[in-house]
């Protein structure tokens, strides 16, 4: 028990303390508690003027006897309100735990034997003073709390109790003083006056020392906690207090990532409470009260009626009226409490740091000080500073992982939100924009966090560090404050127009990327058409104008670069001189010097924080606006789609519907009344953009409904015109959620005609489908949607023209096998938008579109009798049926000429779809499986035994998958290669480079200059009370101080400029190169990987790089010149550095290893979470009308936490490299001091504070010099990236100067091949084999064959999007394969099968280049029959497409391809089933158009539709990449031979 040995003497009020010989007289001491006597005494010629300082003894009896237990009694309220809430199930009574409760108990009676030991004393009446009583009962009962606590921790969970450890260490430091003096005393007197309070008291000391080391090892994991299934989970749970604070639990991630490259495997699962699904429920909670309070305050305004004389009423009005719902309160109420721990921390730790400034000051105390005061100092400095790390780093950890959770819940609510918007809303903002809402407005949020405590700290520490500097220089400090004063406008107003550069900046980059976005998603048009040249101009155009903002915003930052630099330095400048001259008796010492120095660095961290803090704040203003702007758009009305009650019988009821796709545009749909029966099908016909479409739109409850009523009966199935695939394996499309079932799934693939394409695809139905469907062709693609639908087993059934993009044959088989009355889907409602005719004898009822109107209604027959326009329209067009023949036809023979066609199906995998399927993924390995097997030795004999000899055969077993059809991203590993850096070098300049860091090495030269001229000029000689030469002195300080300034303005300058110089010159390559590239690798990369390469990395190359540049240059001449100076002022500490040097090298290497490797894993996880977002967006129609919103929900999340897995290590590997530096700088601070004190002799005071004040500014750069490293080496990795994409293949050249041909090539427009074979890509097998053919300039030929036969390989070789593997083709004698490709693609025209339109005017997407004048183009949209629709737009030719040309329907943007074709007017036209997604009436228009205007010209068709080509010159049948027959239509009839059997399916022959 601590008290005091010393033999009191009383006399009258004075009392005297005999120690050994010598008495001393003290303070009257106060054992006379409750006399009215002073309460404690410090007497400072016992405990401070002397070489042997000791306390006295009332001070350890009282004060410092009772400071643990303050402080446990303070803390327990607090403490006990947090254990109620921590659940986690109790801890087994271990024995650490009994040991504990064990010495707790035994404290008590150590304690309380004191206690009776003084009441036994009163007995012997001898009067112990009362601390003797008091002492003992307080810390007595502290200790039963404390034992108490150790157990009541075990039942609540805690494995290991901070507050306990903070304890038991206060108690141990307090016993350590008494401790001294009784051994003092006692070697002093040479006997042991108080035997039983000696012995107690080292029984005390023991045990609390046992009591701290025992608390510092943590208890084993709580028992019925929560099962954690986790494989790896997070080590953060269950680690210690100490661990918590010094991050000693990451230790284990940062040796293996030192070790071997981490892994996925490696990363630990989140906590809890750091999931999406936790975050996310959260903030949509607190969201959905927001909008419950605004719909309430939103309310109409109220009437109120007052009784009293004439009647009035009174309008009283909210005045919040036109508030908007607040995100910013929900984020507040969801993240606030969390990050209140956070800014606490802040709080000790500005508190702390200031405090310890002043420690500081007694360093420069007088020499005959006794040396202890020094060492005291150091120590002090020391602990203080170790104590400022840890607390910080938990302020930081605080921080970031409330960033991080703030990402989380941004990202979850965004992508919720966007499952459930209106088509407007969703048109108001573009995929490209919304995924910039969670890429970059969720990043400024978590930018914004980490410093936002600085709001208030930064005051603080200003308000802080001027008090104490008035303290030490006086009033002259007001000087220097005038000059922060002046600065802060300058600061200001550079921060609010970087903000401006900023925004202007983000409009540049958001049309860039969304340009880029359109270019990759059509790059196959722009090859075809050879238009990339129009679009890189366009890139280029709007790179410069973005280029030239960063440059204003480089200039300025380079202004706020000098501000920070020079604005401490002007301070102190001003401060000192105003100081020195305004009294000659002020005299500049090293401690005033230093010490205010050290303070003026103090205000330099928030003076400078404070604008940027302010900068970002106005930042994230925006980024919330703009994401609360889009959380408050109007959400699609669940309820406007009646499911549950339907008039009897029927399953589709629509009552005077009127629909519009966003309230403020005109109906779609008009006055519609529609009934359609439970089980029947409906097949809805009409014109192209009649509002087929729309009409499904509207019954999924996708548009707006104005008026009416409209009910759906049950579960819903919907098949888009466009089939949505997803990125997943086939069979996950085809099952999409739902429970698999061998059977059903068997029938649906057999139904669909999906099993053939299953043989061919090299993993069967596990075979990875690329983004957007890529490596099937369309008809497969829409095939798969029907399957999806099949499966789902659903009620009702919206079919919106899914035979449009499959072969005549296959959309036959699919109608009979699914769709038609005897199809898979019989008894189900179905209702089939449809251009075919053949089908509509088949179904039930018609219902006939004209203009958004329902023009006839009625079955087949009772149309034909009404004789409307409908009846017109089908005699013009039906088929004669030739009813005879259709009998006579064997089912048999007819199901053997099916399963033949699908056999040879797929050969080439790719339908129709020009070249988008055809270059696809390492896919056709296995593609000429069936041509080879199905080879007979008489080629044209029937094909049924082709047929059987197949089916003969086993089944194949599943395929296993060969080749993943999109590579996983890789990400680069071990330490990046010394070439990138070189490469950003040179693109920088090297003489740009070397000028660059002289001009730092300058820099810090003046700075150390500044300095020592400083602590030179406080030694100088005091005479007469004051000092000479001060205007000399201030004028060379001031020189130095302002060289420096201008030396980092150059600096930074320069190295802006060449910052932006790489960025232009590594863009452009990446650009060219793109541009450049064969159609095959866009095929296998998804269009994400490569807009992350222009968003994300050029974004870092842009203004990244160039600050992490900076900021390691900057630290790294600061380290360098800190050791410098402290060498050279005391040389002894050379010694000390080279131990610490290897430790920081250490800590450094593992932790940049291991960081830089987190900071890849987090940016391969990140690009899922916007691929699957934007494919979301795409196909948010199927989704909804499944009703999987939640299981995509789910999956997003899991993406999001997959990212935030690799992000949150890497925070944590931040705060353990912070602690472990940090320590090393406290180190270096305590070294220096004792080195100081060590030589108080030899040194003059200046140097001292040199070398002190420059040691404490060393723990800073050293900590953000190794950020800085590991910074720029995890973002040079973009550089590196670039690169990559800059040096993949190139295609031939656009243009070989040598052989260009004449300017009118071709004249004739022959075409031949000769002998030519194509193959997708190396190792693959041929699509083409020896083909041989020669085509007459002006002939028309029709190109048939099933899918997959080689229809589409064909044209694409016309183009060389795909290059011959032997042979050549010859247009009018010209080998195509000598001359540059633009040079080809212009001189030939293609009418694509999937039209492609960008964003921009009709004008631009008809003509990019402005070629034409506006007559032609206005003829050219005549021609096409879309002059009607765009001279009915406000602004004819100047309409806006919108992106991908959604506000056109499928129908008008063929006919916009059309016009293009027929602007062009080449001797060669290509067309590629484009007539496929167009009614019959129109399809009949452009095939007269096309005979009339490319009359004269080659015209090669692809044909779906027979009757298209009945009247060309010659067809030709591929079959398996070979030349079936080829000659005129009526001849191969005759013949009976494969163009018979597919005239005959398709009901012509």
């Amino acid at each position: 028990m601590p008290h005091s040995s010393f033999c009191i003497v009383r006399g009258p009020a004075r009392t005297y303390v005999r120690r050994g010989p010598r008495s001393l007289l003290l303070r009257p001491c106060c054992y006379r508690l409750g006399e009215g006597d002073c309460f404690c005494s410090f007497d400072p010629n016992i405990s401070v003027h002397t070489d042997n300082p000791d306390l006295t003894p009332c001070f350890q009896n009282t004060i410092l006897a009772w400071i643990p237990s303050i402080y446990l009694w303070a803390v327990l309220p607090f403490y006990l309100l947090y254990l109620k809430h921590y659940k986690r199930g109790y801890i087994v009574l271990s024995m650490l735990s009994r040991f504990k409760t064990i010495l707790g108990v035994l404290l008590w009676c150590v304690c309380w034997a004191d206690l009776f030991f003084s009441f036994h004393e009163l007995l012997q009446s001898r009067t112990p003073p009362p601390v003797y009583f008091v002492t003992p009962l307080i810390v007595g009962i502290t200790m039963v709390l404390a034992t108490v606590l150790i157990q009541y921790e075990r039942l609540r969970g805690i494995q290991s109790s901070g507050v306990l450890i903070i304890f038991w260490f206060l108690s141990v430091l307090c016993a350590v003083g008494p401790f001294r003096s009784k051994i003092i005393a006692a070697t002093a007197q040479g006997q042991i006056k108080d035997r039983f309070r000696f012995t107690t008291f080292f029984s005390y000391f023991a045990l609390i020392l046992i009591e701290l080391i025992l608390s510092c090892f943590k208890e084993n994991p709580p028992f019925f906690s929560p099962v954690n299934s986790d494989p790896n989970p997070c080590p953060e749970l269950n680690s210690g207090f100490l661990s918590k604070m010094t991050f000693w639990w990451f230790t284990r991630m940062a040796i293996l990532g030192y070790k071997r490259p981490l892994e996925d495997k490696d990363l630990w699962s989140l906590n809890k409470d750091d999931t999406s699904s936790i975050i996310v429920q959260q903030l949509h909670k607190e969201w959905d009260k927001q909008k419950d309070e605004w719909k309430h305050a939103e309310s109409p305004p109220l009437v109120v009626w007052e009784p009293k004389g004439p009647t009035k009423e009174v309008l009283i009005r909210d005045k919040r009226q036109h508030k908007e719902p607040s995100f910013l309160k929900a984020l507040l109420r969801t993240f606030g409490p969390y990050f209140l721990i956070g800014s606490f921390y802040k709080l000790i730790q500005d508190l702390s740091t200031i405090s310890s400034r002043r420690t500081e000051a007694g360093l420069f105390w007088n020499v005959d000080a006794p040396s202890w005061w020094g060492f005291l100092i150091a120590a002090l400095m020391f602990f203080s500073a170790v104590l400022q790390t840890i607390i910080l780093h938990q302020h930081f950890q605080y921080c970031f992982v409330t960033g991080m959770r703030l990402r989380t819940g941004i990202i979850g609510m965004i992508y919720r939100k966007s499952l459930v918007i209106t088509n407007s809303a969703k048109r108001s903002s573009t995929v490209g924009e919304i995924v910039n809402l969670m890429s970059v407005d969720a990043q400024r949020f978590m930018d914004l966090v980490t410093f936002l405590n600085m709001l208030w700290s930064a005051p603080l520490q200003i308000c802080l560090a001027l008090y104490f500097l008035w303290q030490t220089l006086g009033p002259s400090v007001l000087a220097g404050v005038a000059v922060m004063i002046l600065l802060i406008p300058l600061n200001a107003a550079i921060a609010i127009k970087t903000r401006a550069f900023q925004v202007e900046q983000m409009r540049y980059k958001d049309s860039r990327i969304k340009l880029m976005n359109e270019i990759l998603s059509g790059i196959k048009v722009l090859k075809l058409y050879a238009w990339e040249p129009s679009f890189q101009e366009k890139v280029l155009e709007i790179r410069k104008n973005e280029l030239r903002v960063l440059k204003k915003a480089a200039y300025l930052n380079s202004l706020s670069i000098f501000a920070w630099i020079s604005a401490p330095f002007l301070v102190a400048l001003t401060t000192f001189a105003v100081y020195v001259s305004v009294d000659e008796n002020n005299i500049l010492d090293a401690e005033k010097a230093f010490v205010s120095l050290s303070l003026f660095n103090i205000l330099r961290f928030p003076l400078n924080m404070l604008p940027q803090v302010i900068s970002n704040l106005a930042q994230t203003s925006v980024s919330l606006k703009r994401i609360q702007q889009f959380l408050s758009h109007d959400e699609l009305d669940p309820n406007c789609v009646e499911t549950k009650v339907v008039t009897p019988g029927y399953a589709i009821t629509v009552t005077n519907g009127t629909f519009s796709w966003a309230k403020e545009l005109k109906p779609s749909l008009k006055d519609i009344n529609l009934l359609v029966p439970s089980g029947s099908l409906v097949a809805v016909v009409g014109h192209v953009g009649c509002g087929k479409s729309s009409l499904v739109s509207a019954l999924l409850g996708e548009m707006e409904k104005l008026e009416g009523h409209v009910a759906v009966k049950g579960s819903v199935a919907y098949v888009p015109q466009q089939a949505w695939i997803q990125n997943a394996t086939l069979k996950d499309n085809i099952l999409f959620g739902q429970q698999h079932n061998e059977q059903k799934y068997q029938n649906v693939l057999e139904a669909c005609a999906l099993k053939t394409d299953l043989e061919v695809l090299p993993g069967g139905d596990h075979t990875e489908i690329g983004e957007k469907g890529i490596n099937l062709s369309g008809g497969q693609r829409q095939r798969v949607s029907i399957a999806r639908a099949v499966f789902s087993d659903a009620d009702v059934y919206l079919l919106d023209d899914p035979l449009s993009a499959v072969d005549s044959h296959v959309a036959k088989h699919i109608f009979d096998n699914v769709i038609g009355p005897e199809g898979a889907l019989k008894g189900k409602t179905r209702m089939l938008v449809t251009h075919g005719i053949t089908f509509l004898p088949q179904v039930d009822h018609i219902v006939v579109l004209v203009d958004g109107k329902i023009s006839e209604m009625g079955s087949y027959q009772e149309l034909l009798k009404q004789n409307g326009a409908f009846a017109e329209f089908l005699r013009n067009y039906a088929p004669d049926e030739d009813i005879e023949e259709d009998e006579l036809t064997s089912t048999a023979d007819e199901e053997v000429l099916l399963a033949e066609d699908t056999l040879s199906n797929h050969t080439d995998l790719a339908d129709n779809e020009p070249v988008t399927n055809e270059v696809r993924k390492q896919f056709l390995r296995q593609i000429s499986v069936i041509s080879s097997e199905g080879e007979c030795p008489k080629k044209m004999s029937t094909r049924r035994r082709v047929c059987e000899k197949k089916s003969a055969e086993p089944p194949q077993p599943q395929k296993i998958l060969t080749d993943k059809l999109i590579q996983a991203e890789t990400s680069e590993t071990g330490t990046v290669k010394l070439t990138v850096f070189w490469q950003y070098m040179k693109a920088v300049g090297l003489v740009t480079s070397l000028v660059i860091c002289f001009l730092y090495a300058c820099q810090n030269a003046a700075a150390i200059g500044a300095n020592v001229w400083l602590s030179d000029w406080t030694n100088e000689p005091v005479i007469n009370g004051t000092q000479r030469n001060t205007s000399m002195r201030v004028g060379v300080y001031a020189a130095l101080g302002l060289l420096q300034g201008l030396l980092v303005l150059i600096s930074s300058f320069i190295l802006a400029m060449g910052g932006i110089n790489a960025a232009r010159t590594l863009h452009a390559a990446l650009l060219e190169n793109k541009f450049h590239t064969p159609q095959s690798f866009f095929d296998t990369t998804p269009t994400g990987r490569i807009i992350n390469r222009f968003s994300k990395d050029i974004y870092v190359i842009d203004e990244v790089i160039p600050h992490t540049i900076l900021m390691f240059l900057g630290t790294f001449f600061t380290s360098v010149s800190t050791m410098l100076v402290i060498i050279s002022s005391t040389p002894l500490f050379a010694v000390v550095i080279i131990p610490l040097a290897i430790i920081y090298f250490f800590v450094q290497r593992f932790y940049v290893a291991t960081s830089r490797q987190l900071k890849r894993l987090e940016s391969v996880s990140r690009s899922p979470i916007y691929s699957h977002f934007s494919e979301t967006i795409t196909g948010a129609s199927v989704i909804r009308a499944y009703g999987r919103e939640n299981s995509f929900v789910c999956l997003s999340d899991l993406k999001v936490d997959e990212n935030q897995k690799s992000y949150f290590p890497s925070i944590v590997s931040n705060r353990w490299l912070g602690v472990r530096i940090e320590l090393i700088g406290n180190f270096v601070v305590l070294f220096a001091a004792l080195f100081a004190v060590l030589g108080k002799n030899s040194l003059n005071a200046g140097l001292v504070g040199l070398s002190v004040s420059y040691a404490l500014q060393v723990t800073m750069s050293l900590n953000w010099m190794v950020r800085m490293t590991s910074d720029l080496e995890s973002n040079i990795v973009a550089v590196e990236r670039v690169k990559e994409y800059s040096e993949t293949e190139t295609e031939a050249p656009w243009i070989i100067e040598d052989t260009r041909p004449p300017e009118d090539w071709p004249t004739q427009g022959e075409v031949e091949f000769v002998d030519y074979s194509v193959r997708y890509r190396k190792g693959m097998d041929l699509v083409l084999k020896d083909l041989s053919l020669r085509v007459k300039g002006g002939e028309k030929i029709g190109i048939v064959g099933r899918t997959g036969a080689g229809k589409s390989s064909m044209t694409l070789c016309l183009f060389r999007i795909l290059e011959a593997v032997k042979g050549e083709i010859k247009i009018d004698g010209v080998r195509i394969s000598e001359i540059g490709l633009h040079d080809l693609r212009s001189k030939i025209t293609i009418i694509p099968q999937d039209p492609v339109l960008f964003s921009g005017t009709l004008k631009m997407n008809l003509d990019p280049f402005n070629k034409y004048s506006e007559d032609e183009i206005w003829k050219a949209l005549e021609l096409s029959h879309l002059k009607r629709f765009v001279s009915s737009k406000p602004n004819t030719l100047e309409y806006e497409c919108s992106e991908g040309g959604e506000n056109l329907s499928v129908g008008q943007r063929q006919l916009v391809c059309l016009a293009r074709a027929l602007l062009r007017k080449t001797r060669i036209l290509v067309l590629d089933e484009a007539t496929a997604a167009i009614d019959l009436e129109t399809d009949d228009l452009i095939q007269m158009t096309i005979r009339t205007q490319f009359e004269d010209c080659t015209v090669l068709t692809i044909a779906h539709r027979l009757n298209t080509i009945m009247d060309y010159t010659r067809v030709l049948v591929l079959d398996k990449g070979t030349i079936a027959e080829f000659d005129t239509p009526s001849s191969l009839i005759a013949s009976r031979g494969v163009f018979y059997g597919m005239a005959k399916d398709a009901g012509l022959a």
